[in-house]
């Protein structure tokens, strides 16, 4: 009897150290035998002692593969010709991709069978299989990297006064059961290969470009990093009223570090395409890839409802007090431009979400061409607004600073607080004397 290599065949002559790459070859695909004490072109030579033969293979499968795979794994003596051989009889396992311990999850380190030879796997394919092993969910699946380290992770851990060592890591899902490090991992590791790109434009559309910049790296950097550039091209507009001076930034800051803490938190990370930031003379818009959750309306986010893409990076932010443990993030977006007429914007396609900023200080044209503050479109009562653009820049206003503010009596000041508090713009706290008004929001 002759034998023949096939999809699910292997001829090994002797044992060699290539056998494992035989074995994680079958198990990450369809199964097969290697028999060993079979000559290449088929013939069987026989091995001289299969119980010491069998124990080095199986030596070899218990310690130098990947999962463990022990328990698809079966040795059996066969006897032809008066010769003996043994059979390795691998099975399709449950937990691929397996590799080569020394090699890693990586191309060099996973086979699969090809043809009548083993082979290096690609990168989609090694994907595949941890997707079709560990399920849809890309925070906890087993990244392929796993050459990873956390340098800004840590820094900005230890920052806040956690640690973050190996039980931490484990308890925040960095690192699977089996000890190799997720997805999740690999966003918050310095490897990590989605970037945030940002643009700053001249004027109100894409024709000019003023600056751009891509940023790399563990998402925490990026977090920091991009906040800050953010931050450098928020102006601050001075008005004044009498001798009062008002400070007003062209972005309320609660709503740019929402707005950047949804874009990394609710992004579809299975795609490779970058964030996108675009900050323009009368708006910012945040762009994320990947649409609202499947299930949710746009509606529903006015009304508070949140469901997470990646709870398991959320529940990181959220142990560094980075957002709360509930989905507040767009209503404190729109809370920061309560009361004023041009509010934020929330669109969706099926495969991303976007959050538009409006600028509080730009310059728009009214229907005669007179310049005027965009701001002064807000509110149709200018008392008002000039109220509202006094208690965004100071915590409170007496109505004694209200009359000086707007230039009128003590009656007409308490008429204009009045209809504020009645509409839920402002709220009184306090009474007499040390009566006092503040932002509802």
């Amino acid at each position: 009897m002759r034998f023949q290599e096939t999809e699910t065949v292997e001829l090994k002559a002797v044992v060699r150290d290539d056998v494992k790459k035989e074995i994680v070859a079958f198990a990450n695909c369809n199964g097969g035998t290697v028999f060993i004490g079979v000559a290449d072109d088929g013939t069987v030579i026989g091995v001289e002692n299969p119980d010491d033969c069998a124990l080095q293979i199986s030596n070899t499968v218990r310690d130098s593969i990947k999962p463990d795979i022990t328990m698809f794994v079966h040795y059996e003596t066969l006897e032809l010709e008066g010769k003996k051989m043994i059979a390795v009889e691998v099975q399709r396992g449950t937990n691929r991709p397996y590799y080569l311990a020394k090699k890693g999850l990586r191309p060099e380190g996973v086979y699969v069978r090809q043809g009548y030879s083993s082979v290096p796997a690609t990168d989609a394919a090694i994907r595949q299989m941890i997707k079709e092993t560990d399920g849809d969910s890309f925070e906890d699946m087993r990244s392929v990297d796993q050459e990873l380290t956390f340098e800004a992770t840590q820094k900005e851990f230890r920052v806040r006064g956690i640690e973050f060592g190996r039980p931490q890591i484990k308890t925040l899902k960095l690192i699977s059961d089996d000890g190799l490090y997720t997805n999740l991992g690999l966003l918050l590791s310095d490897q990590c290969p989605h970037t945030i790109k940002v643009a700053v434009f001249d004027g109100t559309d894409q024709n000019v470009f003023k600056d751009r910049r891509e940023f790399h790296g563990s998402l925490m950097r990026q977090l920091n990093e991009v906040y800050e550039y953010i931050d450098l091209q928020n102006k601050t507009q001075a008005t004044f009223e009498k001798l009062l001076r008002i400070d007003t930034r062209d972005y309320p800051e609660a709503a740019v570090r929402e707005a950047l803490l949804n874009t990394l938190i609710h992004r579809d990370y299975s795609f490779s395409a970058s964030s996108l930031i675009s900050v323009y003379d009368d708006r910012i818009e945040f762009v994320s890839i990947g649409g609202l959750v499947q299930g949710m309306e746009l509606e529903d986010l006015s009304l508070g409802i949140s469901v997470c893409r990646n709870p398991q990076l959320a529940n990181v932010f959220y142990r560094l007090q980075l957002i709360e443990a509930y989905g507040t993030g767009m209503k404190k977006i729109m809370g920061a431009y309560a009361g004023l007429k041009e509010t934020p914007q929330v669109l969706a396609t099926n495969n991303a979400f976007k959050v538009v900023l409006p600028n509080m200080n730009a310059i728009t044209t009214d229907a005669d061409g007179t310049s005027i503050g965009v701001d002064d479109n807000r509110n149709p009562e200018s008392n008002e607004k000039r109220v509202l653009v006094y208690l965004r820049a100071n915590q409170w206003i007496t109505r004694k600073q209200a009359q000086e503010l707007l230039g009128v009596g003590q009656t007409q000041a308490g008429r204009v607080l009045k209809s504020m508090v009645d509409d839920g713009l402002i709220r009184q706290i306090g009474g007499s004397r040390t009566t006092r008004y503040e932002l509802t929001r």
